[in-house]
């Protein structure tokens, strides 16, 4: 089955895709918390920015935050695993995907979050 490569209007910071549709999925690029060029100034706005973009993203793609399937968190502290976690239950609602939350040394633009994901069309 071919893999259709989704365009938004939105910039890649490299040479990828935001999205790609494969076999029925959707795999979403990773999201920062970037809303009009520039990155949010807390944690808490960067989630609400990461998640919008992704929602965003999958609504261009034919899908939606209730078919996602599967998230990847990034975090440059997992001491702010409750604040990312009040806000990305907010966004999912009682749709709750499989995921999985790490903590790494550093995120592009120096992000604080970073989220992909794996959804159904």
């Amino acid at each position: 089955m071919p893999v259709q490569c989704i365009q938004t209007p939105a910039k890649c910071l490299g040479p990828y895709s935001p999205a790609c549709k494969a076999n029925g999925l959707i795999f979403v690029s990773g999201q920062l918390g970037v809303k009009d060029g520039a990155l949010g100034a807390t944690v808490e706005e960067q989630t609400k920015n990461a998640l919008n973009n992704l929602k965003g993203i999958l609504e261009v793609a034919g899908s939606s935050m209730s078919k996602v399937a599967k998230t990847q968190v990034m975090l440059k502290n997992i001491s702010d695993f409750a604040a990312v976690n009040a806000i990305y239950a907010e966004a999912f609602g009682d749709h709750k995907p499989a995921r999985i939350c790490v903590e790494v040394a550093k995120l592009p633009m120096d992000a604080l979050v970073e989220i992909d994901a794996i959804a159904a069309e």
